[in-house]
């Protein structure tokens, strides 16, 4: 970690809720990640493109410490996270994760996947944790389903117990790893609906996801990615409708 990043203390108007940089990625000599700076502002949402393999998710990853960076720093809020000495648990509580495949305990009612982390994490007594958890669910819109467990819910209604979950810590931020990729066509729309809500309340949001859509709607920024490096960044619909580089030009006239 450099003097300078220890040194740096912006006015707190300025800091932006993450920011990455320098983000270096190794995986057994390949060369994943080169090199990627991001800001991303209170309450704004940034959604992440690019073909399969271009470390979008990757990054995604480092931005809350799953992934460990090989090089650079992430700064949350102002404090880098990736400072050895900074507890892991702490940063994942604060930056919740929205994964494609649920990660729910299948043995769990919805009201205990959700309450677990308030318990064991935030140190919650467990009625305060399942008030908690209830609330959260309620947000999403699953009030009626609190005691089913996840084979008794759709891909959708799951999607939204695991958004439920991370809400129900009170993080700074939400990262969305293609939340609706494993669904099917007619379930999307509970998960985009939940996510709009949160955009349109300030839930600062960084998402991996090609729904353009619903990128239109919501994203402030997008971030374009190819083989581990940024290639555009812009104002979403700038990006959408008026691309610079030939490789996101492809890319979009690929998703029409």
């Amino acid at each position: 970690m450099s003097a300078a990043l220890e040194e740096a203390t912006p006015n707190a108007a300025q800091v932006p809720m993450i920011e990455a940089r320098g983000i270096h990625k190794y995986f057994s000599g390949t060369h994943v990640l080169r090199g990627i700076d991001a800001r991303v502002a209170h309450g704004e949402v940034v959604a992440l493109m690019g073909r399969s393999g271009s470390g979008k998710s990757t990054f995604l990853r480092c931005l809350n410490r799953i992934e460990e960076p090989s090089e650079g720093d992430v700064l949350i809020d102002g404090t880098i996270i990736t400072d050895l000495r900074t507890d892991v648990n702490s940063v994942r509580a604060d930056i919740g994760m929205v994964f494609q495949d649920y990660n729910l305990f299948p043995h769990m009612t919805a009201l205990e996947n959700v309450a677990l982390g308030l318990i064991h994490v935030r140190k919650r007594p467990r009625s305060v944790a399942q008030d908690l958890a209830a609330s959260a669910l309620k947000q999403v819109g699953l009030a009626d389903h609190l005691t089913k467990y996840p084979n008794q819910l759709s891909g959708g209604q799951q999607q939204r117990v695991a958004i439920a979950r991370s809400l129900a810590m009170r993080p700074k931020a939400i990262l969305f790893d293609e939340p609706t990729s494993a669904l099917d066509p007619e379930m999307v729309h509970e998960v985009l609906d939940v996510m709009r809500t949160l955009a349109s309340e300030g839930m600062t949001m960084v998402v991996v996801s090609h729904e353009i859509g619903f990128l239109r709607k919501v994203a402030d920024q997008l971030i374009m990615f190819d083989d581990g490096m940024v290639i555009e960044r812009g104002p979403t619909e700038r990006v959408l409708d008026a691309p610079e580089h030939a490789r996101t030009r492809e890319f979009l006239g690929a998703l029409k």
